[in-house]
């Protein structure tokens, strides 16, 4: 039985959350430098079972992709290249990151823990997990 990895792909860094092996909770993983996360990826599963990526999909209001569309599109073809036997599906990423810094806050983090980027994208990847589970039950 494997898990369920999402992935927040940025121009910078990638925040990436997993569920436990019951696909009961989603927890953090890591934020890595986007040019390193397929690197990563390979690395990860090495280790663990992995049997579905949920990728963030920036959406505008109306419901049109977003500019960074342009720069995720081209990671989700390289992701389903390099790990064509687990299944990409899209999951709606709107607020994740304003979601994540409120959450990062009200969890009384100082304000230097609360500036760090990595942290809010590792927060929005599980925020985009948890959503998904909610949604695919």
């Amino acid at each position: 039985m494997g898990r369920i990895l999402a992935i927040d792909y940025g121009q910078k860094r990638t925040g990436l959350a997993v569920t436990d092996e019951l696909k009961i909770i989603a927890t953090g993983l890591t934020a890595v430098r986007s040019m390193d996360v397929l690197d990563y990826l390979r690395d990860y599963l090495r280790q663990n079972a992995v049997e579905l990526f949920v990728v963030g999909e920036p959406k505008q209001m109306n419901n049109s992709p977003s500019e960074s569309s342009v720069y995720i599109e081209p990671f989700v073809i390289k992701l389903k290249a390099a790990f064509p036997e687990i299944p990409v599906v899209r999951a709606d990423e709107r607020f994740t990151s304003i979601m994540a810094t409120r959450a990062i806050r009200e969890a009384g983090m100082k304000k230097k823990v609360r500036q760090d980027k990595a942290l809010v994208d590792t927060v929005s990847a599980t925020i985009i997990l948890q959503s998904y589970m909610e949604i695919a039950k």
